[in-house]
């Protein structure tokens, strides 16, 4: 059976190879083995910032000179996805040695699981491994939509504009300060591709940034799984098999526990400004989504907006995962047939679940445990922060 990590991780290769992060290939300290392994993420970065500056600059210079509330938040949600794919990739540069360990522990995982024979485990491994292409799939189709919409936009409206005025205006998918003009026809193509390949970019390292996170989630997620399957059949009827097979559940689950302490060293404090930067990017797409007129623009910021749900509904899903299958190790040994043993046999078994009973757990760097009731709360955040650019654009 083929492994879920690795065929899971081929599915997503492409997005760290065209993002220039390189999945498995780690990078020394000297700078020409930096530059060797990392130049194309050298390059996309200095690319996508040079439009991330003049994003800023417009943000400024429109308050400046009393843009209004709807033009000054068009851009702003736009350069916060910006900044938020910057702090994914750089901290899985910084910290691909806990991530290089983190592949090794899942690999070994799944490769002691090779040769057990077993249809109820083959179901746990083939329904994970169904889900998670499936939230792959769904993720990648909806980033390249929100990529093509935004890049269409301009195209449609211009040639919209032409068939009533018979005159080209030239349009940008983004409103960026350039030391140039940007609609001069000799600029305008260069421009143009600039702002679409920097939309492909930030696109690139938030994908492969999250579908790695959904990846390592469902993987420890099936290990769970597999290990309250064996948890549950763990009583046997002589002592000493019953002490050589426990020594290895319980070795098993400490290195799930190792894994996901790698995890959340790996990605904490990206998720802590992922959900900081998650309630004023629904706030303000939702805004610009009820403020503008122009249909097509709507329609750009609705696969924003849907974008930008799901993927912190599913970084707090896959979070809420680990959690509740790390504490379901609890119920598979009170599932098992613990009262049939000795008193010694039932006190090991007492103590893994005393262990159990406090979570494995992802955090944004402590400040807020990553489930389905932080999704709740930034959602209450992002309603309360929308009721007052509302109330302010009125006034």
């Amino acid at each position: 059976m083929a492994s879920l990590f690795d065929d899971s991780l081929r599915k997503i290769k492409f997005l760290f190879k065209f993002s220039g992060m390189q999945l498995e290939k780690k990078s020394s300290a000297t700078i020409l083995h930096i530059i060797r392994y990392r130049w194309l993420y050298i390059f996309n970065f200095l690319w996508l910032n040079t439009d991330v500056i003049g994003e800023v600059f417009w943000i400024i210079d429109g308050a400046a000179n009393g843009k209004k509330l709807n033009e000054l938040t068009y851009i702003a949600p736009c350069t916060t996805l910006c900044m938020l794919a910057n702090l994914k990739s750089i901290f899985l540069l910084l910290n691909e040695d806990e991530l290089t360990q983190l592949i090794k522990n899942l690999r070994e995982m799944e490769k002691n699981e090779i040769g057990n024979e077993n249809t109820e485990k083959d179901k746990i491994i083939e329904e994970q491994r169904g889900f998670l292409n499936f939230v792959i799939s769904a993720l990648n189709f909806w980033n390249g939509m929100t990529v093509i919409a935004f890049s269409l936009t301009p195209l449609v409206l211009m040639a919209v504009e032409f068939r009533k005025t018979n005159e080209i205006e030239l349009m940008l998918p983004f409103l960026i300060v350039y030391p140039i003009d940007p609609y001069d026809i000799k600029y305008w193509p260069f421009v143009y591709l600039h702002q679409v390949w920097s939309a492909c970019i930030v696109v690139l390292e938030m994908g492969g940034a999250d579908c790695l996170f959904y990846t390592c989630c469902a993987v420890i997620q099936t290990q769970f799984r597999l290990l309250q399957h064996d948890f549950e059949g763990v009583i046997s009827g002589h002592e000493s098999e019953f002490q050589e097979k426990f020594e290895k559940l319980v070795i098993r689950h400490q290195e799930l526990m190792r894994s996901v302490n790698l995890l959340e060293t790996i990605y904490t404090k990206s998720t802590l400004f992922n959900f900081v930067s998650s309630s004023f990017l629904i706030c303000l797409t939702g805004f610009n989504v009820t403020s503008i007129d122009d249909v097509a623009f709507v329609l750009s910021f609705v696969t924003f907006l849907l974008m930008s749900l799901l993927q912190i509904f599913l970084l707090c899903f896959f979070g809420d995962m680990i959690m509740t299958s790390s504490m379901d190790v609890g119920h598979a040994i009170y599932n098992s047939n613990w009262y049939t043993a000795k008193t010694s046999t039932a006190k090991q078994l007492f103590l893994v679940q005393i262990r159990a009973q406090n979570p494995c757990k992802l955090t944004a760097s402590s400040y807020a445990d990553v489930n389905l009731r932080a999704f709740m709360r930034i959602l209450s955040s992002a309603w309360s922060y929308f009721t007052l650019l509302k109330t302010i654009d009125k006034d």
